[in-house]
């Protein structure tokens, strides 16, 4: 005896079964290796088998009412298989014509919504007279996306091939007898309290901090990154100027072996090449300054470690006083300085300078 069906208000409704189905609901029910989900399935049949209303079905499980018409149905269509392995929903087939498409391409690769800086899906629905979802499946198809922006900068520096190839030719083939050191300051750094206490995280809640703050003053985290073993040199000052940052020089010059050539690489920045550090240069020989293109601070390994210390610590971070965030700061440094980083430079001198002509010759075509 198979399962009877009844039609009321035109729809095809399972009223009851044979008692060797019902029985099978049961068991799945009471399986313990039943997964929870075809548990819940095989109670929302069994309870509409039982004569239970959809409107108690769902105040007695908890599960709204498209669920329970869909897994009436797929029972009826396929048996208690179909609660065990429901059968994959079929994608509708969604055709664009050609001509559609292109119109698409078009407007999002040479033109801009009024009043907008780029296309979203909505806003070029509405230009082309297609779906969202058409929109969407094309940009997909053809990897693009209109939200998003990707940042650059080309250096201008007159010497930028000789800078380019002295630099990456220290990282990737240091001299004998000699440590590379990357040199840098991270300025400006604020040591922020919040005015409210935040609220911690928690299974299914983020961790909350308040939009307020308090400023108590800035510190200045000098830095010098031995490329051979990835440690770090670090001093907080309250500025950054020549002094400090010859005091920071004399401080680097004196931790380092006396048998061994210095060769540091650093950034542009004014207090780099004052006339006070060409002399300090004279008086310590064996230090010898190398100096990023400029427009170029990636150059500067340093800045890798920089970006480390701010997600990791500072960004987030709150503090009291200067001097708290100092220690913070020397403490964040020795830590890392027990299981040091070797930061690395992957690409050789002609792979980077053939990329930065290929950006020249691509933005020279576009004016």
């Amino acid at each position: 005896m198979g399962r009877v069906f009844v039609v009321v208000g035109m729809k095809d409704l399972i009223r009851s079964a044979t008692t060797a189905e019902g029985r099978a609901l049961d068991d799945l029910i009471r399986n313990g290796n039943t997964a929870q989900r075809v548990v819940m399935r095989a109670r929302i049949v069994r309870s509409y088998l039982g004569g239970m209303t959809k409107s108690r079905i769902a105040r007695q499980l908890n599960v709204s009412r498209p669920s329970i018409d869909v897994w009436i149905r797929r029972y009826r269509d396929g048996g208690i298989t179909a609660l065990t392995h429901p059968a994959r929903r079929e994608r509708e087939s969604f055709v664009i014509d050609a001509a559609t498409e292109a119109r698409v391409l078009e407007a999002t690769l040479h033109t801009l919504p009024p009043n907008a800086t780029q296309w979203s899906v909505r806003t070029m629905a509405a230009a082309i007279g297609i779906s969202r979802a058409s929109v969407h499946r094309i940009w997909r198809k053809h990897g693009l996306k209109p939200h998003r922006v990707k940042g650059f900068k080309l250096s201008t520096d007159p010497h930028f091939v000789e800078k380019v190839r002295d630099v990456v030719g220290l990282y990737m083939n240091p001299p004998e007898k000699a440590l590379v050191l990357s040199v840098d300051e991270k300025s400006q750094i604020q040591a922020l309290d919040r005015t409210q206490p935040g609220l911690p995280l928690k299974p299914g809640r983020l961790g909350t901090m308040t939009l307020d703050y308090k400023r108590h003053g800035t510190t200045t985290l000098f830095a010098a990154l031995n490329m051979f073993d990835g440690t770090v040199i670090g001093a907080c000052k309250p500025r950054h100027r020549q002094d400090e940052f010859l005091a920071f020089m004399e401080t680097v010059e004196q931790c380092m072996s006396r048998e061994l050539e210095l060769h540091v690489i650093l950034d542009n920045y004014s207090s780099h090449k004052t006339e006070r550090v060409k002399a300090w240069l004279a008086q310590h020989p064996r230090v010898h300054f190398h100096f990023t293109p400029t427009s170029a601070s990636w150059f500067n390994m340093v800045e890798r470690f920089f970006s480390t210390i701010t997600t990791k610590m500072i960004r987030r971070g709150v503090f009291l006083s200067v001097k708290e965030l100092v220690d913070r700061i020397m403490d964040f440094v020795a830590e890392h300085n027990q299981h040091p980083k070797i930061f690395t430079l992957t690409k050789d001198a002609d792979t980077i300078l053939d990329k930065v002509i290929r950006g020249k010759e691509v933005l020279e075509t576009l004016h």
